[in-house]
């Protein structure tokens, strides 16, 4: 579900952004793909941060080398992933509201007088998301596979993303065809009439429902001993010392 969050940016994200008040000063006009810059802006900042401020931090804490575990730092992005989507969802009934009162329901080519900086914390928040949770499977992946199977594990933890993509269209297409089962397509064109604030909910609540499931099966999940890693390098510590 997290990866399927992600693929929004690449779809209704950009769609937003496209009908909201791009222009800064009197010349200026942001593409709304130049948005997704934010994101790798982001995770530039906050990585230092993370390594440099938050993990020295938490290790004084919990005593643990990483600060936190590689589970609990999964969790943290998808919890970061469900926040999203509820702002998204809040964001976007704003927008359609401005729209109402503007009289531009039917008029999706007319920009909302709404700036596009509303969009500034749902690409914030994919960029910390992904430190926490992309992150964190990567290291999972590496350092808890057996050593000859690091491959196989590198390959699981990058289909994540595109199994993601899959999930995100089976819910489009669930959510189109029960919203048009009572009446009204919530995803249509003119997103002016359409309810992708819904949408954006159906999301957060399946995160939720993602997250719950994750914690479940994470606190049994038992890390692999790295004991006879350390006593191999105390074993040559010894032999440099004698």
């Amino acid at each position: 579900m997290f990866c399927a969050t992600l693929t929004q940016l690449n779809t209704f994200f950009l769609k937003q952004g496209s009908m909201m008040n791009r222009t800064i000063g009197d010349h200026f006009t942001i593409p709304p793909a130049a948005f997704q810059s934010i994101v790798g802006v982001t995770i530039l900042i906050l990585i230092p941060f993370y390594d440099r401020v938050f993990v020295p931090t938490l290790r004084k804490i919990t005593n643990h080398h990483s600060g936190i575990t590689s589970l609990q730092r999964i969790g943290v992005g998808l919890f970061v992933a469900t926040l999203n989507m509820m702002i998204c969802g809040l964001v976007e009934a704003k927008r359609l509201k401005v729209a109402r009162d503007h009289g531009l329901i039917d008029s999706p080519k007319e920009v909302v007088p709404m700036s596009s900086l509303w969009l500034l914390p749902q690409y914030i928040l994919v960029g910390i998301g992904d430190v926490f949770t992309i992150v964190g499977m990567q290291e999972l992946f590496y350092d808890q596979m057996p050593e000859t199977m690091r491959s196989i594990g590198a390959a699981i933890f990058i289909s994540v993303v595109g199994v993601g993509s899959f999930v995100s269209t089976g819910i489009i297409s669930a959510v189109q065809t029960i919203s048009k089962s009572h009446g009204e397509e919530w995803l249509v064109n003119n997103l002016n009439r359409a309810h992708l604030d819904y949408f954006y909910w159906v999301i957060a609540l399946l995160n939720a429902v993602s997250l719950c499931f994750y914690m479940f099966i994470a606190n049994r999940f038992v890390y692999k001993k790295l004991q006879d890693k350390e006593d191999d390098d105390n074993d040559v510590e010894g032999e440099r010392e004698v």
